[in-house]
């Protein structure tokens, strides 16, 4: 179960907890009650506190990592979302993300370069406008047209292709991206404005 860590180091510490409160609660009585001196007192808290921290860390540790599960499923579930609805509608603004996930432009913009990055997203990206075109890779790599504005676009690197005049970014998923090579002669040292960082 995502996040499941969660529940389990819960129950971790708050068992090292109560069994250190026990504990405590045993000595104070054996020191009311004479059985023990003070020395023995501080003796049993020191033993009670090394049994019952590192049950308590470890409880802490899992705890930890089960929270940093359910957000990283929580991200991938969203990064889900935006490829279905890429795929489902071929076209896609940004600003439909925002509203559809109800996250920040930053953190959906953040999400697509991921998308990008993990080789799932093949299609193009017009950063300006803001809108997501689903293309097969096959297309991008035969017809050379910007699914944008419909010029020849130039192959800036392995799996990406440019338009040079709108500024539009092609991303091709891994297999696709392997079989382009920059055709012979063509110029890529003439970027547009846009392109130029």
């Amino acid at each position: 179960m995502i996040g499941g860590g969660r529940t389990v180091g819960a129950i971790l510490m708050a068992g090292s907890a109560l069994l250190l409160v026990a504990f405590l609660a045993w000595a104070t009585t054996a020191l009311s009650t004479g059985e023990t001196t003070g020395g023995g007192l501080v003796l049993a808290v020191v033993l009670a506190l090394i049994v019952c921290a590192p049950v308590f860390g470890v409880g802490f540790y899992v705890f930890r990592r089960g929270s940093v599960e359910k957000a990283e499923f929580a991200v991938v579930q969203q990064e889900k979302k935006i490829l279905n609805m890429v795929l489902t509608q071929g076209q896609v603004n940004i600003g439909q993300l925002v509203a559809e996930l109800q996250m920040p432009r930053d953190a959906i913009d953040d999400m697509i370069r991921s998308l990008v990055g993990k080789q799932l997203f093949s299609g193009a990206i017009n950063w300006e406008k803001g809108v997501l075109y689903s293309v097969e890779s096959q297309a991008l790599t035969d017809g050379r047209k910007c699914p944008n504005c419909g010029s020849e676009v130039v192959f800036a690197g392995k799996g990406l292709i440019k338009c040079p005049y709108c500024g539009s970014e092609v991303f091709l998923t891994k297999r696709a991206a392997a079989t382009t090579t920059a055709p012979a002669g063509a110029s890529q040292s003439n970027p547009s404005p846009a392109n130029t960082a």
